[in-house]
This record gives structure tokens, C-alpha cells and sequence, in this order.
């Protein structure tokens, strides 16, 4: 019974998980009229982090766990990395593409982090995982349809979405080193809040604004992005990680793809084309045979 109980709780938990990541992306778009975009992220990535430190705190304690300055060091240097580079190129991307594209073509990000996983850590590449990462990368082809691209959609916005989604796989891989001992939310929030308050530095040096801007009239926007996308996204993902096991969890991204483009189409009026339903239906095949060799 009390594994039953487990499997139904795991199923909610990813259902919201991925519910609240496939919102992501039309919200950015909808606050991103408000806010200069490093602004954005530095603030979202900053309440999201803050969202999860109770909770991370009371992880390491369970894990009897004592930071050291070389482990602060470590998450600096990847919440720098995630959100000084990924999550920026992941803010313009959603700023030159459909939101519905630009969260298909993000959704590929556990593919490279399983092909930067091979160079920096034990989890090696076969013949399986390649055909799963070819399966992907054809699927995203279709998707952009460069060749021919849907009104809204830029080059530009696509592979500022293609880059978000290679280095937040490379920022993941990376993150493989110190998660086993540190944990997946402790690690996360508090790379979080590291990389929010360095993004936050820097836009203030540069000139453009920090908290400057922000009204009652678009604050419900920043905490919805803040609060419930980045922070209770990441708890609903770990939720069912540490309930389940890493593979169920890994569905989050596997269902956000064909979550994402219907939330566009209703929230923003977004159509639905041909060729992002294909592309969908390719990128599921590739991340099924991916999680395949995961049944255990």
C-alpha cells in the first residue's frame, strides 16, 4: 500500500512539475513587456533560490552535511554559469521565438547533459543514448524549420533557445560532481540565490535597473515567475525525484514539450503547427528510448 501511496504521489508531483515548467515560458514572455531581461532572471532566479533554502537547509541537515568554502565556491561557480549564461541566452530566446518553440526546443536540455555527462562523469554514452540524442536533434530541426520559419519565430530566438539548452545541460552534468553529497535542492537553491544576487551586480553596474521598475502593477508577474515557476517548479521536480527515483522524475521534461504549445495556444493564442507537433513526436520518441534503458 504504502508503495501504491508513493507511485500516485510521484505521479502528482511530476504532473505539477511539468504543468508549472510548460507555463514558463508564456509568463517570461508576458513579464518580459515590464522588466529589462537581466533584471528578470536575476530577480526570478533570486526569489525562486530563497522559495527553496528552508527546505535545503533541512536537507543537508538530514544528510549531516557541512558546507565548506570549497563547496561555496563550486555552487558560485555553477549558479554564475546557469544563470549569468544559460538562463540569459534562455531569456532572449523566449524574447525572439514563440514561447511554444522556445520551451520545445529548451525541453532538449537532459540530451546534452547525458552527452557532457560522458566527458565529465562515469555515465557513458552507447548506442542507445546516441540514437536517443540523433532521434532529439532531428526533432528539433523540425521544429525550427529553418527554412521556412512561423511568423514569430527568429533565428536568432531559436538558437539563443538551442545554446540555453546545451549549457543548462553542461551546467547539469557539471552539477553531477557535488549532488550525490550535497543533494539536488540544496544545491539548486543555493546556486540560485549565488547566481541571482551576481546577475543582480552586474545589471546594476551596467547601468540598467535592478529593482527599479518594479509596481503593483506588475509584481503579481515577477512573483508568479519568482515563486511558483522557479521555486515551486524545482520542488515539484525534486519531490518526485526524491519520492521516485531520478528517471521518474526526468518525465517532468518528457511531458512539458507537449504541455507547452497548448498553454501557448490559450494563454497567447499561439498556433499550433504541423511541424512542432512532428517535432514533438520525434523529441518523445528520442527521450523514451533515453529513460528506456532506465526501468529499474
Amino acid at each position: 500500500m504504502k508503495e501504491k501511496s508513493n507511485n500516485v504521489q510521484v505521479i502528482i508531483y511530476v504532473i505539477l512539475g511539468a504543468f508549472t515548467f510548460s507555463t514558463m515560458e508564456v509568463a517570461l514572455k508576458l513579464s518580459g513587456a515590464s522588466f529589462d531581461p537581466l533584471q528578470l532572471t536575476a530577480l526570478r532566479f533570486l526569489i525562486g533560490g530563497l522559495c527553496l533554502l528552508p527546505m535545503a537547509v533541512s536537507g543537508l541537515k538530514k544528510r549531516d552535511v557541512h558546507l565548506t568554502g570549497k563547496d561555496y565556491g563550486y555552487l558560485s561557480f555553477l549558479g554564475v554559469f546557469c544563470i549569468c549564461v544559460s538562463m540569459l541566452f534562455f531569456q532572449f530566446g523566449v524574447m525572439y521565438s514563440n514561447a511554444s518553440t522556445s520551451a520545445v526546443v529548451f525541453s532538449c536540455n537532459p540530451m546534452f547533459t547525458m552527452l557532457f555527462a560522458h566527458f565529465l562523469t562515469e555515465e557513458k554514452l552507447n548506442k542507445r543514448k546516441l540514437l536517443a540524442l540523433a532521434i532529439s536533434l532531428v526533432g528539433l530541426v523540425i521544429i525550427a524549420k529553418p527554412w521556412d520559419m512561423a511568423p514569430g519565430n527568429t533565428l536568432k530566438g531559436i538558437s539563443m533557445s538551442l545554446m540555453a539548452a546545451v549549457t543548462f545541460g553542461l551546467y547539469t552534468a557539471l552539477g553531477k560532481k557535488s549532488i550525490g553529497r550535497i543533494g539536488g535542492l540544496p544545491q539548486t537553491s543555493i546556486s540560485f540565490i549565488i547566481g541571482g544576487i551576481v546577475l543582480l551586480i552586474l545589471t546594476g553596474f551596467m547601468g540598467r535597473p535592478t529593482f527599479g521598475g518594479i509596481s503593483m502593477a506588475n509584481i503579481l508577474p515577477l512573483i508568479y515567475v519568482g515563486v511558483v515557476v522557479t521555486g515551486m517548479g524545482y520542488l515539484f521536480y525534486f519531490k518526485a525525484i526524491e519520492l521516485g527515483s531520478a528517471a521518474k522524475g526526468s518525465v517532468v521534461f518528457f511531458l512539458k514539450p507537449m504541455m507547452a504549445p497548448v498553454i501557448a495556444l490559450v494563454v497567447m493564442k499561439e498556433p499550433i503547427l504541423w511541424n512542432t507537433v512532428a517535432g514533438v513526436v520525434v523529441m518523445a520518441i528520442g527521450s523514451y528510448i533515453n529513460m528506456s534503458g532506465n526501468k529499474k
